[in-house]
């Protein structure tokens, strides 16, 4: 009888383990995702303050007159206006996809960056959980299909690259270089967030 309670216990004990482990390997990816999201914040601080820096020396006409001038635009001014490659650069929008489970905590799934406006880099949070692999049929009919095969239709430069889970087929990030519209970056957003959807529901 003892050693079959001794046994109750320590199953117990072990999934209490696992699911501590589990706990431990999430919040360390959400500490990871918020410690580059806090350098992040500090490089933009200190761009600002570069630039305030820099137009404390600018006299307080010529900073009205650049004022007026912004203001003055129409909106066709601004679809017709060409902007340089060089004004991209150091650019980089950040979405990221979280569960909606409303029974349950909220949890991180993926963070999507779009940087310059040329480059997007997709990180899987706990990917073994998630198991997306290139021939899965989500992945193939979601996002091969439904969004890079289109882009590619009007994009033939663009090149896509797959990091796995050591030993795995299980895709861990994946990186999407020379976009160009960001309309792209919204279908991608869109089909991976489909794909995460079907692999929680």
């Amino acid at each position: 009888m003892q050693s079959n309670d001794n046994e109750i216990t320590t199953e117990k004990l072990t999934q209490a383990l696992i699911k501590l482990q589990d706990l431990y390997h999430q919040k360390k990816e959400q500490l990871e995702v918020l410690h580059q999201e806090i350098n992040e914040l500090h490089s933009i601080i200190k761009k600002l303050t570069d630039v305030i820096s820099n137009q404390s020396f600018t006299s307080a006409d010529l900073l009205y007159s650049k004022s007026s001038a912004k203001e003055e635009k129409t909106s066709e001014d601004y679809f017709n206006e060409t902007i340089s490659e060089e004004e991209f650069k150091g650019t980089q929008i950040k979405r990221k996809i979280f569960s909606k489970d409303e029974d349950s905590e909220e949890h991180l799934l993926c963070v999507l960056k779009f940087n310059d406006f040329k480059t997007l880099d997709i990180k899987f949070i706990e990917p073994e959980e998630r198991k997306i692999t290139e021939t899965s049929d989500e992945f193939i009919n979601l996002f091969l299909k439904k969004a890079l095969v289109k882009i590619k239709d009007s994009n033939p430069d663009l090149n896509i690259k797959y990091d796995f889970l050591e030993n795995t087929n299980i895709i861990k990030s994946i990186h999407v270089s020379n976009l160009t519209k960001m309309n792209d970056y919204d279908l991608i957003t869109k089909q991976i967030e489909e794909i995460l959807r079907k692999k929680i529901g």
